[in-house]
């Protein structure tokens, strides 16, 4: 089986959203069938090695789906970053550009250890904000950033370009 053949063909383009002018990557049909879904799970764990990892950092929403059941294969903790306001105790915040504005994630501050060795985990890799900024809050709390890990990079809009200190592991490449 070729995974990254399977992952291309269980994500759909929706024209036009959010807004006019975006090809949105919808991962709903890849997360329905349970062989693609599984190989992606299992590809990231195996890229990193169970035992390697600390905890996973899953970025809102669509990388929680990801990122939760990675957490359990590596017997990890699951972290959750969220836009600003959504988490309940004190949080660390970080601010970034997207092609229409600004947007605030945040990262409880109690999330990490010290020295943890942190997985972060998306869906699709852009323009490469928000994952740099996950990575300022991982790095703030302490934590020690093994890699990033995507279903899919969309290497035309040059994300990979705002994480030069980052292993980044991407599915697939488009």
């Amino acid at each position: 089986m070729d995974l990254g053949k399977l992952i291309q063909d269980r994500i759909r383009d929706v024209d036009d959203y959010p807004k006019a002018g975006v090809v949105f990557k919808d991962i709903t049909p890849l997360l329905a069938d349970h062989v693609a879904f599984a190989g992606v799970v299992d590809a990231i764990v195996n890229h990193h090695g169970r035992g390697t990892i600390d905890k996973i950092v899953g970025i809102e929403a669509r990388g929680f789906i990801l990122a939760a059941p990675v957490a359990y294969h590596f017997g990890a903790g699951f972290v959750p970053v969220r836009k600003k306001g959504k988490l309940p105790a004190a949080t660390h915040e970080e601010t970034y550009d997207l092609e229409y504005g600004t947007e605030t994630i945040e990262i409880h501050l109690d999330a990490l250890e010290p020295g943890d060795r942190v997985l972060i985990v998306d869906d699709v890799l852009a323009t490469g904000g928000t994952a740099a900024a996950t990575a300022e809050l991982v790095r703030r709390g302490g934590g020690e950033i093994a890699g990033l890990s995507v279903l899919m990079e969309l290497s035309f809009l040059n994300g990979r370009d705002k994480l030069r200190n980052l292993d980044v592991h991407s599915l697939v490449t488009v």
